[in-house]
């Protein structure tokens, strides 16, 4: 049976503006008696959706942007919990769980303006903890760069941990030390190699880690 043009506005009239008991910031818009959106209250009350109004176009795709948006910024609640990530890092995350972009990126703006994302204190805190595992500037300027972090915040990040040369942080010799003594009983060459490639894996590269090793294993 073909819809009329009056049982299609009937359709898209609002019959109730539910509380939704999960989320008491937002509010169930509900059409024929069912849930049709989930929207903040204060979209609702931009809106003045009220009982009996009529969802035109416009207003319903408003709507529908703003239910895209709380859904993916539920989603970032879930995985902030857990856990900080860097803001592109999250965008990406909530995309492959499905969210539209568009609704990603205002979803990570929401969460940046009440302070819950912080690309500044996420990368202090990266630097920190891996350097403290034994990542050097090298690997953990990578790492951050696949996370999508800005270059400058990297680079503030480092300089406050590893100090602006690049000499504080964990010392270079003595992972070195750690990793020789598994080392010993192989020939020269060949634990020289292995020693340069393990701190080249932490980020520790150039010709002082050369001289250092060769210095180490004579």
């Amino acid at each position: 049976m073909t819809a009329t043009p009056s049982d299609v506005a009937v359709s898209r009239v609002i019959s109730a503006l539910a509380a939704d008991p999960r989320r008491p910031a937002c509010v169930r818009v509900m059409v024929l008696g069912r849930p049709l959106l989930t929207i903040p209250r204060e979209v609702a009350a931009a809106e003045r959706l009220e009982r009996g109004m009529q969802l035109d176009e416009a207003l319903l795709s408003r709507l529908a942007r703003a239910a895209d948006e709380e859904a993916a910024f539920q989603t970032l609640l879930r995985f902030v919990e857990r856990r900080p990530f860097a803001s592109r890092d999250l965008a990406r995350r909530l995309v492959l769980k499905g969210h539209p972009s568009e609704a990603a990126a205002a979803a990570v703006a929401r969460a940046e303006r009440v302070a819950l994302v912080d690309d500044a204190r996420f990368t202090l805190h990266y630097v920190e903890t891996r350097a403290a595992r034994g990542r050097g500037p090298l690997r953990l300027r990578r790492d951050l760069s696949a996370l999508g972090v800005e270059r400058a915040v990297v680079d503030r990040a480092l300089a406050e941990a590893f100090g602006p040369d690049g000499s504080g942080g964990p010392r270079v010799e003595s992972l070195a030390q750690q990793r020789l003594a598994q080392l010993q009983g192989l020939a020269k060459p060949v634990a020289r190699r292995r020693l340069l490639a393990f701190l080249a894996r932490r980020g520790f590269v150039g010709s002082s880690v050369h001289q250092m090793v060769m210095t180490l294993i004579r």
